[in-house]
């Protein structure tokens, strides 16, 4: 399973990638808020942090760009994603999963421009990024455990489906919250997760660990050096 970093800030990428070994980036447009910065400042600045750590493509280090939500139109929303993937090799066009988008993503996809069918909620609409081609697709499954709903089974469905006729889309398991729910999309076969760094952090961290540490610490302190 591939670990990706759901956030616009670039010292959470930096840190992830350093100490978490992280394979990509999605971004969003509350992301690039929470950043305090401009949308293309926000671009640029990765941009740079890509070129110094010679990551020169997608296939490498996928960033997922969301385009503007409110275009309506595949025609505005390619050619919004045409500029986007322009400033960068890494950079993949993040769609929403309606109509509009699906056609975008299969135009994208046609002039080989890599797309991440986001905001997935239903099996049902897994399949259409699958038959067209899409690099990935984002199921979330933050919000529907939020309202109560059963997660695990939606994850299944959309993996066992993939499974069954060979789709070459990604899965990224979306809105990830907890360790529990990283834990459980690895479980089911997805292809990646992707978290903030609070939750790595969090999912990474375990009590019996630190106790471990001190007593290791107490014994060794006491033990004579030769």
């Amino acid at each position: 399973m591939k670990f990706f970093l759901d956030s616009a800030k670039l010292d959470e990428i930096d840190l992830a990638h350093g100490t978490f070994g992280i394979d990509g980036v999605t971004t969003n447009p509350r992301h690039v808020q929470n950043s305090g910065k401009p949308f293309k400042v926000v671009l640029r600045d990765i941009s740079a942090w890509l070129a110094e750590r010679k990551l020169s493509g997608w296939a490498q280090f996928p960033v997922s760009v969301e385009i503007n939500p409110h275009l309506s139109t595949a025609a505005d929303m390619v050619r919004e994603g045409k500029v986007f993937a322009a400033m960068n090799p890494c950079f993949v066009i993040k769609v929403p999963c309606t109509e509009a988008g699906l056609a975008a993503s299969r135009l994208l996809e046609r002039d080989g421009i890599r797309t991440n069918v986001t905001l997935v909620f239903s099996a049902s609409q897994a399949l259409p990024p699958a038959k067209n081609g899409a690099l990935f697709v984002s199921p979330f499954i933050g919000w529907k455990e939020e309202s109560g709903e059963d997660t695990a089974q939606f994850l299944s469905d959309v993996v066992t489906m993939y499974r069954n006729y060979g789709f070459r889309t990604q899965i990224i398991v979306a809105a990830v919250r907890n360790g529990k729910q990283i834990v459980e999309a690895a479980r089911l076969g997805a292809d990646i997760v992707t978290a903030g760094l609070a939750v790595y952090q969090a999912a990474f961290e375990h009590p019996f660990t630190r106790k471990g540490l001190a007593i290791f610490q107490d014994a060794w302190d006491k033990t004579a050096p030769e």
